[in-house]
């Protein structure tokens, strides 16, 4: 109902934290519908009768988080897998929902939507839980692209270290798109095709020079080591969702508009990346 259940099947263990046409072929999420927005402080002015926030998280999530576990409008993921880790056998309908509501807080907040921390889940979700019935009207895949350009054009900064945003959807784009950088061993897949890597764990170890290899085979990468459109093999429809191909979706995908999440807005320029829909991309104007 929330629309988020495709990306939940990529977790192979409960609140696992991993490291537009893409969005939707890669995580399953829906592109079609509303922006994802709202407030992000002083939230006691958009509550009815002007309660406090975490007044409204008790009564959503029937716990109160003690000061220690809070950080400005942050709660700590420990007190989610502590609290929610498993739900009760035969718990009631309000006692599901509300474990209903922390996982999904959760999944937004550590998978498509992280911060830097990876260990911190934000309240904006709130006015999301509260209504769950309408969770699945938003375009989620629209909103995560969104961020991921926000979190690669920070990370281009020379002072930032570290990359937030939905990594496994670059990763598993990267994989399909590269397959000069692909792990060996993975050539089965199913719906999502992010699944086809469920199981990749690379090593830690030499670091320094794996990142150096890895230069050095982009420097030498060649115009035929690129797919343009990976999706359009027969192997790849025949497990794409039906609802993916929709010619709702297809429009999307195919259209220069903005991309919103929250105060981040982008631009999904489609006219600047016309051979990935078999089109010839012509010299390009400024964006």
């Amino acid at each position: 109902m929330a629309g988020l259940y495709h990306l939940a099947r990529l977790n192979d263990r409960w609140f696992r934290l991993d490291e537009a046409l893409d969005v939707a072929y890669q995580l399953g999420l829906p592109v079609d519908g509303r922006y994802v927005s709202g407030c992000l402080l002083e939230f006691q002015i958009y509550i009815q009768g002007g309660r406090s926030a975490w007044v409204w998280f008790q009564e959503l999530l029937g716990v109160t988080p003690p000061p220690s576990q809070v950080q400005k409008y942050a709660v700590n993921c420990s007190l989610f897998q502590e609290t929610f880790g498993e739900c009760p056998d035969g718990a009631d309908d309000e006692t599901v929902r509300r474990y209903v509501r922390a996982y999904i807080m959760m999944l937004l907040g550590t998978q498509l939507f992280a911060d830097k921390s990876g260990n911190r889940v934000h309240i904006r979700w709130l006015p999301y839980v509260a209504r769950l019935e309408e969770m699945g009207t938003y375009s989620w895949g629209s909103a995560a692209l969104a961020w991921l350009y926000r979190c690669m054009c920070r990370v281009a900064n020379r002072h930032v270290v570290k990359l937030a945003g939905p990594l496994q959807l670059l990763q598993s784009w990267i994989f399909w798109r590269f397959p000069l950088f692909r792990p060996a061993g993975y050539e089965t897949f199913s719906w999502p095709l992010a699944s086809r890597w469920s199981g990749y764990n690379p090593s830690g170890s030499e670091k320094g020079p794996r990142v150096q290899m890895w230069r050095l085979r982009i420097d030498r990468l060649q115009d035929r080591e690129f797919i343009w459109m990976p999706y359009s093999s027969p192997d790849v429809l025949q497990v794409v969702h039906p609802e993916a191909l929709e010619h709702r979706h297809m429009a999307l995908w195919r259209s220069v508009t903005s991309l919103i999440y929250f105060a981040v807005i982008e631009w999904h320029q489609i006219d600047r990346v016309l051979p990935q829909f078999g089109g010839v991309q012509p010299v390009r104007v400024p964006p």
